[in-house]
């Protein structure tokens, strides 16, 4: 928990109690169901908590900002975003049902309000939303696709409406067509040298390749 504060200084008491729980009810979860590796359950809070966090040092959500989580697994990045903006709504959505099966767990035990999930595939989905996130679930030109027309047109945030990504290592190829997106390097952010590599890619709503 200690990492979390050191970026995150004003939490109420009610997030610090919600991320708090967060070990334990992955802990108790991945015995059942194994969402999240071994290795990484030891190094939660770094690996999943504060790397999912890592969208909130790119975009602060407003209040009613509607946010969909794309491929959510064990619940990353929604959950952590899901505690740390109450008055946001999250919609996160994935084809495995038992990893759905964990989030609803979890996101019962926590008392979260701002969280709904469907299992199924994003396609599917019917509504659109400020912003859609993920964590490198697929390649980008593949992630825009699923995503077509889910975007909502009407902007509430000053960055764009659109996909916020959190990707790792050279991304110069796969960005190549998408000539608008912004890269936000998490090392700006975070001291810590898990994070060397990884970064948000926020991409606005007109995803015009060349």
């Amino acid at each position: 928990m200690e990492i979390i504060h050191k970026y995150f200084k004003n939490l109420t008491k009610i997030q610090v109690e919600q991320f708090s729980k967060l070990q334990e009810l992955y802990q108790d979860w991945n015995l059942k169901i194994n969402v999240v590796s071994r290795k990484d359950i030891d190094e939660l809070y770094l690996r999943h908590v504060l790397h999912s966090l890592g969208i909130a040092k790119v975009m602060q959500f407003k209040p009613g900002a509607k946010v969909m989580d794309v491929g959510t697994g064990g619940g990353f990045p929604g959950i952590p975003l899901a505690i740390l903006f109450p008055e946001t709504q999250f919609h996160l959505v994935d084809s495995i049902g038992k990893k759905i099966k964990v989030v609803d767990e979890v996101v019962a035990g926590l008392g979260l309000e701002n969280v709904k999930t469907t299992h199924g595939r994003v396609e599917e989905v019917k509504d659109t939303y400020d912003f859609i996130v993920s964590r490198a679930v697929a390649q980008m030109e593949t992630f825009v696709r699923w995503n077509k027309g889910k975007i909502a047109k009407k902007q509430n945030h000053d960055l764009k409406n659109g996909i916020l990504y959190l990707k790792g290592g050279d991304l110069s190829e796969e960005l190549k067509l998408y000539t608008s997106a912004t890269i936000y390097d998490l090392p700006n952010y975070f001291d810590e040298p898990f994070f060397e590599t990884k970064k948000v890619v926020h991409l606005g709503m007109k995803y015009k390749a060349n």
